[in-house]
C-alpha cells in the first residue's frame, strides 16, 4: 500500500453541517432526529451519529446548495420515511424524478433514496441499499 493511499484511510471520519440558529438546529438534530448531543459551545453543537462525529457549526450565513450535504444509510427506508413524517419532517419532491407516495426514489443502481431539509435548508437524505 502506498503512503498516499493510507494517509487518512484508517482515520475516523467526522461530518460538518452549518447552522445560523444553533438552538433550532439542536432541537432538530437531537429531538427530532434522535442524535446524541455530546457537547456544545458558541462554535458548534457536537453530536454522535452512530460513532461518527457530526459538528453542526454556527455560522453567520448558510450558503444554499442544491445537493445532499449529509445522509444516513438505513435498513428500512419506508419505516424511516414514515417515522420522519410522523415527526413533522417533510420529505422533498423533485420535478422530473419518479418518487413514490412517500417521496422515495428508486435509483438505477437499486438504492432507494429520500431527501429532507434541516431548519437551515441543508439537504439531508436517507438511503437503503
Amino acid at each position: 500500500m502506498s503512503l498516499s493511499k493510507s494517509i487518512l484511510g484508517s482515520q475516523k471520519l467526522m461530518a460538518f453541517v452549518a447552522t445560523r440558529d444553533p438552538a433550532r438546529a439542536k432541537a432538530f438534530y437531537r429531538d427530532t432526529l434522535g442524535l446524541h448531543l455530546v457537547s456544545e459551545d458558541h462554535f458548534a453543537l457536537v453530536f454522535d451519529a452512530a460513532g461518527t462525529m457530526l459538528r453542526v457549526t454556527a455560522v453567520q450565513e448558510v450558503g444554499a446548495v442544491k445537493y445532499t450535504v449529509l445522509g444516513w444509510q438505513v435498513r428500512d427506508i419506508i419505516r424511516t420515511a414514515k417515522t420522519l413524517q410522523e415527526a413533522r419532517v417533510t420529505l422533498e419532491r423533485y420535478t422530473g424524478m419518479q418518487q413514490d407516495a412517500l417521496g422515495i426514489w428508486n435509483s438505477p443502481g437499486g438504492a432507494k433514496v429520500a431527501w429532507f431539509k434541516d431548519p437551515d435548508g441543508n439537504t439531508l437524505s436517507i438511503t437503503q441499499f
